[in-house]
């Protein structure tokens, strides 16, 4: 009459070992680091030519929930631009930063230049940085930009290894607005023009257009 009940118990026993095996299984879970932000990228990346991509959520040091600022809301880029300067986005503190993908074989990368040197020239709150995004030399890139001239400072960045914080180009130009606070605010795919560049920074807060200069 003993032996029905111990074998109860020790299948109880049983049970309630592989439930709590199971719950530390489901509590050591968590999602791969950057996972929602590669989704994210790759959703920018894939965006059609023209369209903006939408805004980043404001972030930082001063979000009340406490989360960290992410590299994709708060990107980083050190680059070496052509006459051998060190490009450090984080010194750009202050300023609203237009970071510009572009080649010298992309018809509307060459139809927009002229309209962004402009803005860079013009609008004391705003700089611009070209990363040529192709396999070329820097000679060779000096001589294109010598018939193709621009006040703003250029970088070559390989397409094998762009830069990790930035959407990776799937179509040029693409073109990243970066805020004052070293905040990824808006990101176009295509075409965009000094106007639309001022619209968006007037929509993140800053100066309207043609104000600030």
């Amino acid at each position: 009459m003993t032996a029905m009940p111990l074998r109860h118990a020790i299948a109880t026993c049983l049970l309630l070992l592989l439930l709590a095996a199971c719950q530390r299984d489901q509590a050591g879970t968590a999602a791969a680091p950057g996972a929602d932000a590669t989704a994210r990228k790759a959703q920018d990346a894939d965006a059609p030519a023209g369209r903006d991509t939408g805004d980043a959520q404001p972030a930082g040091p001063g979000r009340s929930d406490g989360a960290a600022a992410s590299s994709e809301e708060f990107p980083a880029l050190v680059v070496t631009t052509l006459d051998g300067g060190r490009y450090d986005l984080a010194e750009r503190r202050g300023r609203w930063v237009v970071v510009n993908f572009w080649a010298t074989w992309c018809a509307p990368c060459l139809k927009e230049m002229p309209e962004l040197s402009a803005l860079d020239a013009l609008r004391e709150h705003v700089e611009v940085i070209g990363l040529a995004y192709e396999e070329t030399d820097a000679d060779t890139l000096r001589a294109f930009l010598a018939k193709h001239p621009v006040v703003y400072p250029v970088a070559i960045v390989s397409t094998y290894d762009p830069p990790a914080d930035f959407p990776t180009p799937r179509g040029l130009p693409l073109t990243v607005l970066v805020a004052p606070d070293g905040r990824r605010v808006k990101t176009f795919l295509g075409p965009v023009t000094a106007l639309e560049l001022e619209q968006a920074i007037e929509a993140a807060g800053g100066p309207a257009p043609g104000e600030g200069a």
